[in-house]
């Protein structure tokens, strides 16, 4: 799809987003909360009456969150509705036809209602949020040079952020901002950047002889962990956003990488070779001791990412391929999901956005519902993408 370059966009397109909310939907009675027991049953429901692009985007998003389109005779809830002009929807228990959401939706385009819409469904047969209306940003390779962009969780309405012709990587979010942190070579060299989307301004985060690179923002969006090699060896530090009050955590000859941050900002999850091997590390985010994470099954771990609930840890084994893996977050038996690369947790802690090897020899972005191990790409952006990481 084409490539939308204008980076004056960026405010437009996060106003929609990130806010999650269209200023025109209609306000109708408020939505019965099922609940549905056993996430990893995918969802029995039927839609009727919509066409065209509302059609295949409400199946993308309720496919993704955990349902399963099927004939009204199978189904346990139904969907019904229509798309002329604007979007209407019901959503009923099947047997019983008790109405458990109705509501008409107005503002933005027909996309942005249906997600909208489809999120409110999920809301209604499960109590969680849903993810339809959220963002990602990612990398997009384009032969020497690379570039970060952002777009609609599921790649559609990609707008590219920034413009350095050399290579910008690894893209952090700062948590409820329009702004990101990543690492770009704009200057010739590895150094860490902090990017206001609304105005473009941009600063340096981290600038230091060697390498600056692998930015991920605390929860809080306060502080950021980050790998330096100032001091010889690839280490961990942390730092306020801005830059200042730098610590070391880590001191290993073997180096480390890919840290990521628990949710209550307590806790830093990292990749090291400090036993010899490839592994993933914690340590507290105000410093101590470095422990390693056990992830029985997995070996090889690396690009570590902590679930939104604190429960999980989602990371990269290789294992002759890459492969998507989880653990529970105090470590212990690994369970295998998929094969891929970079994954990242939507803010429903059930959903991760990853990479994945094309038949083309590129990388793409694809989705995967980690309870029932459903997997859908994104929307095909030209260029090779990888390091996803979901806006929260």
């Amino acid at each position: 799809m084409k490539m939308n370059k204008i980076k004056y966009l960026v405010p437009l397109i996060l106003a929609v987003g990130l806010c999650c909310n269209l200023l025109g939907q209609t306000e109708q009675p408020k939505i019965v909360i099922q609940k549905w027991v056993d996430p990893s049953k995918e969802i029995p429901i039927s839609i009727s009456g919509f066409t065209g692009e509302v059609a295949a985007a409400l199946k993308f998003d309720l496919e993704v969150m955990g349902c399963k389109v099927v004939s009204p005779e199978q189904a346990s809830y139904s969907i019904e509705g229509s798309n002329e002009g604007n979007v209407q929807g019901r959503l009923f228990i099947a047997q019983t036809k008790n109405q458990l959401l109705g509501k008409a939706y107005s503002g933005g385009t027909l996309r942005d209602q249906t997600h909208t819409f489809a999120d409110d469904i999920i809301f209604a047969l499960t109590g969680v949020k849903g993810i339809a209306q959220t963002k990602i940003a990612f990398k997009v390779d384009f032969g020497s040079t690379s570039e970060i962009f952002i777009s609609d969780y599921d790649g559609f309405n990609p707008i590219q952020v920034t413009h350095d012709n050399s290579i910008a990587s690894a893209p952090s979010w700062v948590p409820g901002k329009m702004m990101l942190v990543y690492n770009s070579y704009k200057s010739g060299f590895p150094d860490i950047y902090s990017h206001e989307l609304s105005s473009g301004i941009r600063k340096v985060i981290a600038r230091y002889s060697g390498s600056n690179i692998s930015p991920a923002v605390s929860p809080d969006g306060k502080r950021v962990a980050m790998i330096l090699s100032k001091a010889g060896s690839p280490n961990l530090y942390v730092a306020n956003i801005d830059g200042s009050g730098l610590q070391r955590l880590t001191t290993t000859k073997e180096g480390e990488s890919c840290p990521c941050w628990s949710p209550d900002g307590n806790t830093i999850c990292f990749t090291s070779r400090s036993s010899g091997s490839t592994a993933l590390y914690t340590i507290p985010s105000t410093g101590g001791q470095m422990k390693r994470l056990q992830t029985i099954g997995a070996i090889n771990g690396t690009e570590p990412d902590w679930s939104p609930d604190g429960k999980m840890i989602a990371f990269t084994a290789q294992m002759g391929g890459f492969q998507i893996c989880i653990v529970p977050a105090g470590g212990g038996e690994a369970q295998i999901l998929t094969a891929g690369a970079d994954p990242s947790w939507a803010p429903n802690s059930r959903t991760i956005v990853f990479t994945r090897s094309t038949a083309r020899g590129t990388r793409s972005l694809s989705l995967l519902d980690v309870y029932t191990k459903r997997v859908k790409d994104c929307s095909h952006i030209k260029g090779s993408c990888s390091q996803p990481v979901w806006a929260r």
